[in-house]
């Protein structure tokens, strides 16, 4: 008689210090729901969690649960009643960067060709409306003219469970299903931007490239900006841009997990990176 397979928990409960440690441990993605006890864990996005492990698989994806009050090193999140994510990657230091870049091929996945930066970097996406419309050329020479420099750029269309990730502030809103279903309707140009001056403003100087959200107000109140120039009407408004540095540091952590940067640098270790994903009640998408 065959034995019974052991059932594997979707997401590890953290209790303890040394589980902690154990878990962050773990080569590739960990991704870190803090919650407090009176508050409880962000359930809606377990769904979320499985659909998103079954796509990149279980060895380099991980999902956990930690309480804030149970831990010393999450007391800075303690009190507050807000959906909390942490990004941390660590890389297989086993292999060399030739067998990486060999292991993921010619067009490789998004760390394929992304080795680091030591400038303050944000993220930007041409989205498949512009791409669509064989616009990325136009915007990325508009970029390039605007004192932008592009660290890696990389077309591929993005998945859903991405998606709903991506944009997983914004899930109580209307408009939610129908931003992520643009957002998966066809490819993306994913950029990594810095600036050679004002680098500590990168996202700021992106966001004001872009121009408002609704490209019909851009085109009343700033003419001359991407969303005014490509954007039809919202979420087809061509561009996409992070809100702030906060906010670039969790989407390039979901998007490009090998990359680093001076903004994006390990705090607790050498390979360690972290990335926080607060709830955003501000629309640049």
């Amino acid at each position: 008689m065959g034995s019974k397979k052991k059932e594997i928990a979707l997401q590890v409960n953290i209790s303890t210090q040394e589980l902690w440690e154990e878990t962050l441990s773990s080569k590739g993605l960990t991704v870190v729901d803090v919650y407090q006890g009176w508050c409880g864990p962000c359930k809606p996005v377990v769904s979320l969690f499985q659909k998103v492990r079954i796509e990149v698989g279980p060895d380099l994806l991980h999902f956990a649960l930690a309480e804030a009050d149970c831990l010393d090193v999450l007391e800075k999140y303690r009190g507050k009643c807000e959906p909390t994510f942490l990004f941390y990657a660590i890389k297989d230091e086993a292999l060399s960067e030739d067998e990486e870049r060999s292991s993921h091929g010619k067009d490789g996945g998004p760390d394929a060709d992304v080795a680091s930066s030591e400038k303050t970097c944000t993220l930007a996406i041409i989205k498949p409306d512009a791409v669509g419309h064989g616009k990325t050329d136009e915007i990325i020479v508009k970029i390039q003219e605007a004192g932008f420099d592009i660290v890696t750029s990389e077309e591929r269309t993005m998945t859903e469970a991405e998606m709903r990730l991506f944009y997983q502030h914004r899930a109580g809103e209307e408009a939610f299903e129908k931003l992520v279903h643009h957002m998966c309707s066809g490819p993306s140009c994913l950029l990594i931007l810095t600036r050679t001056e004002d680098t500590e403003d990168v996202a700021a100087a992106w966001r004001a490239l872009m121009g408002p959200s609704d490209p019909h107000v851009a085109r009343r109140e700033q003419p001359d900006s991407l969303r005014a120039q490509y954007g039809s009407e919202a979420p087809f408004n061509a561009v996409h841009g992070s809100r702030d540095a906060e906010a670039a540091r969790r989407e390039l952590a979901l998007l490009f997990p090998g990359f680093t940067s001076a903004e994006h640098a390990p705090e607790a270790s050498p390979e360690l990176e972290e990335g926080v994903v607060p709830p955003s009640p501000e629309d640049v998408h």
